[in-house]
């Protein structure tokens, strides 16, 4: 069986013992996904590769403590979160890419909508006005509304209370909302 069509858990086993080959296919697997968390949050191209390759080398480092090999996904993303923050609270420089740096791949356009530019463009919207957002209400929002991560996993990973992050995340959306609306109207 080659490594491709093998499962995830096959493939972290021979992680374990060393296989390359077998590292090289589990990055090729997730490595878009997790550069494109990495960059919503520091907002940098260049910093998001750097986090993405240090959160699979500790990730590939520490894979002997991951009890159940299914959740490597998850526990893969939630180092590169916490890389993420950890590296944007630490960049002194705050320059705002462009959205369409940020890689964007459909697989299969079969399946896009009739109105799907018109979506775009309204989520495009969405994205560009959660930049003006402060860094707490982006980074929250980011954790929640695109990464889909609960209140409890959002206040450990942000290191605020559980009551505080519902609270920065209501505020968040309500934020959000009062920007979005002048830009509804036209």
């Amino acid at each position: 069986m080659t490594l491709t069509n093998q499962n995830i858990e096959q493939l972290l086993e021979q992680c374990t013992l060393g296989n390359q080959r077998a590292q090289m296919e589990v990055y090729n697997r997730y490595y878009k996904a997790m550069y494109n968390t990495a960059y919503r949050i520091v907002k940098d191209s260049a910093e998001a590769e750097d986090v993405m390759q240090d959160s699979f080398l500790a990730a590939f480092t520490k894979l002997g403590n991951l009890k159940e090999k299914v959740t490597f996904g998850s526990w893969l993303k939630r180092i590169v979160v916490n890389n993420s923050i950890y590296h944007y609270n630490q960049n002194s420089k705050y320059n705002d890419v462009p959205l369409d740096d940020v890689i964007y791949k459909v697989e299969d356009n079969s399946g896009v909508p009739e109105n799907y530019e018109f979506t775009t463009l309204k989520a495009r919207q969405v994205m560009d006005t959660m930049k003006e957002l402060k860094d707490s209400y982006r980074v929250s929002l980011t954790l929640h509304l695109v990464e889909g991560y609960d209140y409890e996993e959002i206040s450990d990973i942000m290191n605020i209370s559980y009551a505080n992050c519902r609270t920065t995340i209501s505020r968040a959306k309500e934020s959000l909302r009062q920007k979005l609306q002048p830009k509804a109207e036209y």
